[in-house]
Parts: C-alpha cells; sequence; structure tokens
C-alpha cells in the first residue's frame, strides 16, 4: 500500500513577508577574530602604534594584537598601526602618533639569556618621544623584561625580577580599583573580574617612579598550595615555609597604575594575558580608557556594561 501526503500550500500576500529588519543592520555571526578594515584618513582620531614582534611562547601576541587592534577602533576614537620591527626604530617614525603602545617581551622563553634587544639609538627614540609629550601604554609582558635596563624600568615604572618577582596561580581573579577619581577609573565599579590571566606580584618600582597605582590584585598565600596551584607550580619552592618568606605575600598587589614620564604620560597595565581575557568588560575598560588617557590626559570613552559603577544601598555596603 502506498501512502501519499499532500500538503495544501497556504496563500501569504507579498505585500506581508518581511524583507529588511529596521532596528538593527544585519551583521553575519563572527566565528572568528574580526580583521580591522582602514579608517579614512581625513578622520580626526587618535593615532595608535602597536609595538610587537618577539614575545614568550605562552602568549598569542599575534592575536592579541589584532584584538587590541579591534578593540580600539570599535571605540571610533583610535586608527591603530602595528609594527613587528622596531630593531632600528625612530624618534622621527614615534612622532608620526600620538600614543605608542608596548606588547613586546624580547625573548621565546623566560629562562632564555639571549634577548631580542633594540639598539641603543632605537632605546633612546622611544625615551625621547615619551620625554618630550609622547604617551606610551605599557602592557602584560612588557614587564617581564628590561629589569637589568634601568631606564627602562624608569619609564614603565616596574618590572619583573626573577627571583624576586613571579605569577600568582589563579587564572582567574578579582582586580580592585583603587582610585576612584582618576580619569582612567572614575565612575568604574570597585571590583572586575579577570580570567585566564596572570597576576604580576612582588614587581620592583623604580626609586625615581612617581605612580599612582589604579588597581590592585591580593595575592593570596593559600593559592600556592598544591591543591589550588596545580602542578605548573613547583611543590618544595611553595612550601608553606617558603611561601611564607616570600615579600608581597597576603598583600595587595599593583596591577595597574600611571606615571608622568618627562612631558609625556604612562599607563602601566599588567593584565592581557591573552586575546580571551581582553574579551571581559572590566579589562577592555581598562585598555580603551588608559590608551585615550596616556595620548590625550582625557578621558570619554565610557566603561563597558559590566566595568560600570553601579548603586549599591548604603545598607547592603560591606566597604567604605
Amino acid at each position: 500500500m502506498t501512502l501519499s501526503l499532500t500538503v495544501a500550500a497556504q496563500e501569504v500576500p507579498v505585500a506581508d513577508i518581511p524583507t529588511t529588519v529596521d532596528s538593527q543592520p544585519y551583521a553575519p555571526p563572527e566565528t572568528v577574530q574580526r580583521v580591522v578594515t582602514p579608517v579614512v584618513p581625513q578622520e580626526d582620531l587618535i593615532d595608535v602604534l602597536i609595538i610587537s614582534g618577539e614575545n614568550t611562547y605562552e602568549h598569542d601576541w599575534t592575536g592579541v594584537n589584532n584584538r587590541l587592534r579591534t578593540h580600539l577602533k570599535d571605540t571610533g576614537r583610535f586608527d591603530v598601526r602595528v609594527v613587528e620591527d622596531f630593531e632600528f626604530g625612530t624618534l622621527e617614525m614615534l612622532r608620526k602618533y600620538d600614543v605608542v603602545f608596548l606588547n613586546y617581551a624580547s625573548r621565546w622563553n623566560y629562562g632564555d639569556e639571549e634577548q631580542t634587544l633594540w639598539s641603543p639609538e632605537t632605546f633612546q627614540a622611544l625615551y625621547d618621544y615619551v620625554d618630550q609629550g609622547g604617551g606610551l601604554v605599557a602592557f602584560h609582558s612588557s614587564f617581564t623584561w628590561g629589569f637589568d635596563i634601568p631606564e627602562y624600568q624608569r619609564l614603565l615604572g616596574a618590572t619583573m625580577v626573577p627571583g624576586e618577582s613571579r605569577r600568582s596561580p589563579p587564572d582567574g581573579f578579582r582586580v580592585r580599583m583603587t582610585d576612584a577619581d582618576h580619569p582612567i577609573t572614575r565612575g568604574l565599579r570597585r571590583y572586575v573580574w579577570s580570567f585566564m590571566e596572570d597576576m604580576y606580584t612582588n614587581m620592583e618600582f623604580a626609586p625615581d617612579a612617581d605612580v599612582t597605582v589604579l588597581a590592585t590584585g591580593f595575592d593570596d598565600s593559600a593559592n600556592y598550595t598544591p591543591e589550588m596551584a596545580g602542578p605548573k607550580y613547583d611543590f618544595e619552592a611553595y612550601s608553606a615555609d617558603n611561601v611564607a618568606r616570600m615579600e608581597g605575600m597576603d598583600a595587595a598587589n599593583p596591577l595597574v597604575w600611571v606615571q608622568d614620564y618627562g612631558e609625556g604620560r604612562v599607563f602601566s597595565i599588567t593584565l592581557g594575558h591573552g586575546p580571551d581575557t581582553l574579551m571581559f568588560d572590566g579589562v577592555r575598560t581598562l585598555i580603551v580608557r588608559g590608551t585615550e588617557w596616556a595620548a590625550t590626559g582625557e578621558v570619554t570613552i565610557p566603561p563597558y556594561d559590566k566595568a560600570a559603577a553601579y548603586d549599591i544601598p548604603e545598607e547592603y555596603r560591606t566597604e567604605d
């Protein structure tokens, strides 16, 4: 027996079939990182140069550069270029930009003795650029080297020092805003979260750097126990006795700060391990607002949703 099925077509008036959506412009789903498009040269934008080209193996620095460029351009305030060969950069080259964004680590592995360092003239060009009024953003892995270059450490405000500084074990932690009045942090909530991240602790600050700390992270000794830290951290090196002797432990450690360098402004942010952590509103807000401040001394970009301050009734507040 043959079963036949007939479906009657339902007539729909042509005028009732929607052809466009007026409320939202159509955009296809994004399954990969976007590649930003050029901007119109006549637009009055802040010119940013990302200096990159060498980084440690666990940093997806090319992906980070792309995401940084996208985030900055999406604000409508920036035009962003990337250079991966800065070994012979000059002051004339840097003067074309309002702010330089440093995403550079000089080597493939933290333990490598050999580094890819710039020429003395290029180091001096960077120092002169900021000293004469250029803006600088010092970003994440840029703090992992240069501890033995005093003027570089002075430029950033601080660096990691082998055998003294460390990365706290948690991949996710709270970042506490400690200065609610600075243009970068004004209007931000007291705490934001960062994930898949490094908390740099016990950094060495240059003795003549006059920094203003904007945000800190708490380095909790409990996080160094084997159950919490995981196999990446040597059990013996981080025994309870050794941890108890480490400086900066069970204390708030600076993660974000600003300082003047000559006539220039420097925004230092140790957060930003990979492309994923840059998607979180707190980190993204700090980066775009810090870049604008370093370039202009002002902040006009509003905080992203999960970084914006909100009202807490007085009876529910736990901190002043």
